[in-house]
């Protein structure tokens, strides 16, 4: 197949923002965080940017997308990037670079453990975050890209669809999340203390480049520059402003004022809920999705979190977990054969239930399998290794427990 340099220069585009997209996720966590955290949270994303991208070079392309062992993972032929070289892959990769396209696969690498972080931000000990961060990307964040996008991967013949990351990125790092936060138990004076975001002008910073590298992440899955890539941004746009105001209208209906804060949360949910049916669903269809994520998350994070008493710190499974959720099943509802036929079937709104069906099946594979598989690491490493800093690292801060600096320090005079 030949190399279309429109294509090419398109995707390294899309590439460069995919990777934006974690310094942007640090900012939004870091500002949702109180001061001695700052550095602490920022720092739990920036490390994955090279931890991620060694590991995806060293074995994690080829695990992803090397040939299926049962439809489960990939094999060891792609080591050290060994054989993937400036040749399309006709499996993968149409009319770019086979190393193109694991260049861009390498940014969703580094993002998706870096969502989890969210949820157990300001107790976690940093060296056991990294020990975790590395065995997860292997046993979770490999095979489930592997199953989702790989050539006879399990939830790929099974004819689920996945445009961009509902399952792979978003619910396994919910899922992994919610779990870490009970593993670790719930911050010092949670429920009594007041724990504020410290920084919101950080937080909008990181949802604009959220937003801003979104159009990468889900506009350069279509890997052309074509209608589909087109289509897929406007879908993505639409999604998060329809949900960026439906934040905004339960909080006026509930609180008497809408919030910075939660306008620029109901932005990303609506980012989240539409990443598996960019491609696939039509884009009257993502009002409703952006829409509707919003009621469904705030619900997630007001009620449910208070009601099981979970400290999901920075909302990573209320956002992530459930956005990707609602998400992977309302692709199953709108999606239509006419704008992707990479679907084998029309969602369920137009009489065919068989799309549905897969779409609800896999999700319960991915919660199951990274839910069981994070478990399981998680409690081996805190047989090896303390999971939690002491209660007196968390009140003096990670930032100077864990790293010796502060975000904010304190000049005669000046502070």
């Amino acid at each position: 197949m030949k190399i279309d340099s429109a294509n090419v220069a398109f995707i390294l585009i899309c590439t460069a923002l995919v990777f934006l997209m974690t310094p942007g996720l640090a900012f939004f966590y870091s500002g949702l965080e109180r001061r001695k955290n700052t550095l602490n949270t920022l720092m739990s994303c920036l490390f994955i940017c090279g931890l991620g991208s060694i590991l995806w070079i060293a074995f994690g392309y080829s695990l992803s997308f090397g040939a299926d062992h049962n439809g489960f993972i990939g094999g060891l032929e792609h080591l050290f990037f060994n054989g993937v070289g400036l040749e399309p892959n006709e499996v993968y990769s149409g009319t770019i670079p086979e190393s193109l396209f694991a260049t861009f696969q390498m940014m969703f690498a580094i993002i998706t453990p870096a969502l989890i972080c969210g949820s157990i931000a300001g107790r976690m000990k940093f060296s056991t975050l990294f020990v975790f961060i590395g065995i997860w990307s292997v046993i979770v964040y490999y095979p489930m890209a592997h199953m989702v996008w790989g050539d006879g991967g399990l939830l790929k013949e099974l004819g689920a669809v996945d445009f961009a990351g509902g399952n792979v990125v978003h619910i396994s790092s919910g899922i992994t999340g919610l779990i870490a936060s009970i593993l670790l138990g719930k911050r010092h004076g949670y429920g009594i203390l007041p724990y504020k975001p410290h920084n919101i002008p950080f937080v909008v910073l990181g949802a604009g480049l959220l937003w801003f590298g979104w159009f990468g992440f889900n506009g350069g899955s279509a890997l052309a520059a074509d209608g589909l890539a087109v289509h897929a941004f406007l879908t993505t746009h639409v999604s998060a402003a329809a949900a960026l105001l439906s934040w905004m209208v339960i909080e006026k209906m509930f609180h008497g004022k809408p919030t910075v804060l939660g306008a620029a949360t109901g932005g990303v949910v609506g980012l989240v809920a539409i990443t598996p049916g960019a491609g696939f669903v039509p884009v009257w269809s993502a009002l409703i999705i952006g829409g509707l994520v919003s009621p469904i998350c705030y619900f997630t994070m007001s009620t449910v979190k208070s009601k099981f008493g979970y400290d999901d710190a920075l909302d990573a499974f209320g956002c992530h977990g459930i956005g990707g959720i609602w998400g992977g099943i309302a692709t199953g509802i709108f999606t239509m054969k006419s704008i992707n036929p990479a679907a084998k079937w029309d969602g369920l709104l137009y009489g065919s239930t068989e799309l549905f069906s897969a779409q609800i099946i896999s999700v319960i594979i991915t919660v199951a399998y990274s839910g069981i598989a994070s478990f399981a690491i998680l409690i081996i490493l805190k047989k090896v290794m303390a999971l939690r800093v002491t209660k007196e690292e968390e009140l003096l801060g990670l930032d100077i427990a864990q790293h010796s600096e502060s975000a904010y320090p304190a000049f005669t005079g000046l502070d």
